[in-house]
């Protein structure tokens, strides 16, 4: 499989790619929580895309599970053949999934519920592939589904992370929330929704290095985190 970018071509589609810092800035070491992290760039494989082109609405633009074209619609790399994508799925896509699965099996056996915060970062001016072009972007994004993400615990999010002082949307400019395969659309005691957050909160978008605000963004997001945990905790059967 060739790559059509030169070195600095690449660079720069991971810088504008990458959820830089993500890791670090949902930090949820102090509570009962597994801290699941694909190991590779979605330049790879993306773990969020659904498995099957015809079932993935960015496979339009060249960014199903296997990326074929870049943020900015110039090609990335040669088509995959059968057996190219069958190698990443199964080297890295099938993996995450079965270790995401194994982890709300493991929550469900324990506490008979199940939450699922799926922790992302958006650039503050709209990539040219995303098809929410507003200028205006919030500090907060809360993505949500339909099925997976009760009323109650999105109304808390956004009430948390407005008391922080942080701008906040739901579903916008992105929405929905990962659910593994076994239960999605299935399960109601798996409750999951999206947090993406701007990342001119906490990073220089040019250099791809941390602001000066990174601890304080980072100490708000722990914070809320540790209240929904809290929260979702009591609300066991709602």
């Amino acid at each position: 499989m060739s790559l059509f970018l030169s070195d600095k071509e690449l660079e720069q589609e991971l810088l504008c790619m990458t959820d830089h810092f993500t890791d670090e800035l949902f930090d949820c070491s102090l509570l009962p929580v597994a801290k699941i992290m694909f190991p590779v760039s979605r330049l790879v494989v993306d773990p969020e895309r659904f498995e099957k082109d015809s079932d993935e609405p960015m496979a339009s633009k060249g960014m199903g599970v296997v990326y074929t074209r870049t943020s900015s619609n110039r090609i990335l790399r040669d088509t995959p053949s059968e057996q190219e994508r069958v190698h990443l799925i199964t080297a890295y896509y099938e993996p995450h999934h079965c270790r995401l699965s194994q982890a709300v099996a493991d929550a469900l056996g324990v506490y008979k519920h199940c939450l699922i915060v799926d922790c992302h970062s958006f650039p503050s001016k709209p990539l040219p592939y995303e098809f929410d072009q507003s200028p205006v972007r919030p500090d907060i994004c809360i993505g949500t589904d339909t099925f997976h993400t009760p009323k109650w615990l999105t109304e808390t999010a956004v009430s948390y992370f407005r008391q922080n002082g942080l701008n906040t949307e739901i579903d916008k400019p992105f929405s929905g929330a990962i659910v593994p395969k076994p239960y999605c659309r299935k399960t109601k005691a798996v409750r999951s929704f999206m947090i993406e957050i701007n990342r001119s909160l906490y990073m220089d978008e040019e250099l791809g290095t941390p602001s000066k605000e990174f601890e304080l963004t980072r100490n708000k997001l722990c914070s809320v985190l540790k209240l929904l945990v809290h929260v979702a905790q009591k609300n066991v059967a709602a």
